[in-house]
């Protein structure tokens, strides 16, 4: 059966199922949100005031939005304009649903960041003379880029962030950099680090372990997947603790390979997480890019690999996924499902190199029986290939943006033109017919609280409450470009079950926070109310 046959039979099967009975038989839909933001949305982070930082890189030439104020960026060292008057960022307000032009001056392309304990956005990296520079962002009315020169110890390049208990970035790895530093520094002579498996996962005819996966794990130290394999690795003490196997069949997963990895949602019981997994989805084989190269484009991996980091033994188990997909993003929804969007089923990342867009998401449901974890969804019109993003918004949504699979700002003659359009997918839990089920955390909800601190949660709920479905979750607002979610996390706080009316259609639950940093580095996060698997919007939290 071919692979079209086999797509327009999900969808069939998708669009006959009965009117939504409490969340089982919901559907996805999508909207366009814009028609043209005037910038192609390469990198994304959510803040908590509910704007979206959106940027792409400085040397395509001219952008579609003009800088505010007739403002002009001079920048000697740019490849393609001196003199540019044209926007390549912006920020979005979701609210309103409007943007306005923001000043970036060095080249941004392929970078990385996170968001700091105070809310603000902190952007490492890039090209050309953005390549030791950090740029901080703090989102107000009228604020804008402030840019750090000369901030990073080694050229930072298609490097990973992560946002560590103490409050610091660790920057990991970029292209031809076996190292990784910290930011923001503790004295003017800190130093890079060695990484040398970074050097052991490195093809040498091709780098294809950048944008290395890495995750912190609930005692501390760091999950890196780099290529095919993955270590357990200590970095205050420059230490690796752990190899863990190489990934069935051994085909590569990160950049140009460039699959996609979350850590899956963790559930705090009696203080601890017991069970802490990764899973690292779709990519392109080995040889794919330079077959790419020459013309020839693979088909896409169609495997997702599924591992016990705190296992003593740890092993992957291997899935498939209904389609296969390169360039994928992978994201945690706060039902505790992972939606898979974004990318082509052929090639591989690079200009020019990818094939045959992936329209259909997926969603795949982890504490599903084997056999049913991965759902098809109503899939969408525009292509999404390289350069793509997606991200998850406060009120449930997912924001998805990009596609730029050419050097420059290519809207014709070409097989996948520059997109400027902004849609929104939205799951199936939003729904219309389980707007009943939906709950609605109230303003005298806790917002702010310590390490294992009693949290009193308030919400609505307009049907009859279920008070064994209610979950409450917690999502760390992630920094996506190039198919990966940085900082990425979600977690199942303790005392879901304890839910009590407090008045008519109001509720009562009273979880506990999370126990320490290395669970929930201080920093501001999404807590939702679930029921029945349909997530409340969020509402912004801060921990530490």
């Amino acid at each position: 059966m071919n692979s079209t046959l086999i797509i327009f039979l999900l969808y069939l099967l998708l669009i006959a199922t009965p009117p939504c009975s409490l969340i089982a038989s919901a559907a996805s839909n999508w909207t366009l949100l814009h028609s043209n933001i005037g910038i192609t949305a390469m990198h994304m982070q959510l803040l908590p005031n509910d704007r979206v930082v959106i940027y792409d890189r400085t040397d395509f030439g001219a952008s579609n939005l003009s800088l505010a104020n007739g403002e002009c960026r001079i920048d000697s060292h740019d490849y393609v304009l001196k003199r540019d008057c044209t926007a390549h960022s912006i920020e979005y307000d979701v609210a309103s649903n409007s943007f306005r032009p923001l000043m970036v001056q060095t080249d941004i392309w392929c970078s990385s960041g996170a968001l700091m304990p105070d809310g603000s956005l902190l952007q490492t990296g890039g090209f050309n003379d953005g390549d030791h520079v950090v740029r901080v962002f703090k989102s107000c009315d009228t604020c804008d880029w402030v840019e750090i020169t000369s901030a990073l110890v080694k050229r930072r390049w298609y490097a990973t962030n992560h946002i560590l208990p103490g409050g610091r970035q660790i920057v990991i790895g970029g292209r031809r950099q076996y190292n990784y530093e910290f930011y923001p520094k503790l004295s003017k002579s800190e130093k890079a680090y060695s990484l040398p498996f970074l050097v052991q996962t490195n093809d040498p005819k091709l780098e294809n372990n950048l944008y290395p996966f890495v995750f912190l794990t609930p005692d501390g130290k760091l999950f890196i997947f780099a290529n095919n394999r993955a270590i357990l690795f200590d970095y205050a003490r420059n230490k690796v603790l752990k190899a863990y196997p190489e990934i069935p069949g051994g085909d590569p997963r990160n950049y140009p390979s460039t699959g996609s990895a979350v850590l899956l949602p963790m559930r705090i019981v009696q203080g601890k997480v017991a069970v802490v997994e990764v899973l690292v989805c779709g990519g392109a084989p080995k040889g794919a890019f330079v077959n790419a190269e020459n013309g020839r484009f693979d088909k896409a991996l169609k495997t997702c690999g599924r591992i016990q980091v705190s296992d003593p033994n740890p092993q992957w188990v291997m899935e498939t996924m209904p389609l296969a997909r390169v360039m994928g993003d992978m994201l945690l929804l706060p039902n505790s499902d992972v939606l898979i969007i974004n990318g082509g089923s052929a090639g591989t990342a690079g200009w020019e190199y990818g094939r045959d867009p992936v329209l259909y998401p997926v969603i795949y449901k982890p504490d599903n029986p084997f056999e049913d974890r991965f759902e098809a969804q109503v899939p969408t019109t525009i292509p999404r290939m390289y350069h793509s993003t997606a991200l998850l918004i406060r009120d449930g949504r997912v924001l998805v943006g990009g596609s730029n699979p050419h050097i420059y700002y290519n809207f014709t003659d070409v097989l996948y033109p520059t997109e400027l359009r902004l849609e929104a997918f939205l799951p199936p839990y939003l729904d219309p017919r389980c707007v009943r089920s939906r709950p609605k955390i109230t303003p005298d909800s806790q917002t702010e609280f310590g390490y294992g601190n009693r949290v009193v949660i308030r919400f609505r709920v307009v049907d009859e409450l279920d008070p064994d479905s209610v979950m409450v979750t917690m999502v760390a607002p992630a920094f996506n470009t190039h198919s990966f979610s940085m900082n990425q996390r979600l977690l199942i706080l303790e005392g879901g079950n304890t839910t009590k009316a407090i008045g008519k259609t109001k509720y009562q639950v009273i979880v506990t926070a999370p126990p320490s940093s290395n669970i929930a580095p201080g920093r501001h996060y999404l807590l939702f109310v679930v029921h029945r698997q349909v997530p409340s919007e969020g509402v912004w939290v801060k921990i530490g």
